[in-house]
């Protein structure tokens, strides 16, 4: 069988996954109330394990985005070299970009699930916090994918979880777990994006 899939350069939806780009740099461009909208609308469409949607997007304007710019900054200089570069990188990103999207589960489920399926001890929490943890992960993919469909720009900044509780507690959202933060706006350049390894060297088939 055959991996190659003829159908990427005419079917829409899987030509914005193959143009989905992580951009770091953003244009000094306004991003409309209507595109925001439109984003987390499909980020909200994501599956989440028994429909639990435990979630929540926290959107940054203005001053917040500078507020939590200068707090990845100060935070950086506590790290190893290279992660504190990582940190100053995302600190640029988040204030270069018009919009940032923070996303945080909210612990619901993992209270709820151990309740409703009557699970208890350490694995029930565990297992319950991966179920939202990938949950939230698809909304965030939702929330690209949507992005690059309006010809808008975005990075997932995961080295963020390095100061988590800092985040979260500037977010508002200590209950929670840290997912993502994700700038949004247009790219000051377009990038081709990284080459790809051959999709042959993941793939096994099985019976």
């Amino acid at each position: 069988m055959s991996i190659h899939d003829p159908l990427l350069a005419r079917n829409p939806a899987l030509t914005v996954i193959r143009d989905r780009r992580s951009v770091r740099m953003f244009a000094d461009r306004p991003v409309s109330d209507e595109d925001i909208a439109t984003i987390l609308h499909a980020a909200n469409q994501a599956p989440s394990a028994h429909n639990q949607q435990s979630w929540r997007f926290v959107v940054l304007r203005g001053d917040k985005r500078g507020d939590l710019a200068n707090l990845v900054n100060a935070r950086a200089g506590g790290f190893p070299r290279a992660s504190a570069a990582l940190l100053r990188m995302a600190a640029r990103s988040i204030a270069s970009a018009p919009v940032v999207v923070a996303v945080a589960n909210t612990g619901e489920l993992i209270h709820r699930g151990t309740e409703l399926f009557a699970a208890e001890g350490e694995g029930a929490a565990d297992f319950f916090r991966t179920m939202e943890i990938q949950s939230s992960a698809a909304a965030v993919e939702n929330l690209l994918l949507a992005a690059t469909s309006l010809g808008l720009a975005t990075v997932w900044l995961g080295v963020l979880f390095l100061i988590k509780d800092d985040v979260l507690t500037f977010l508002g959202e200590p209950r929670g777990e840290f997912m993502a933060v994700v700038p949004v706006g247009y790219a000051t350049h377009q990038g081709s994006g990284p080459r790809k390894r051959p999709l042959e060297i993941f793939v096994r088939f099985v019976g």
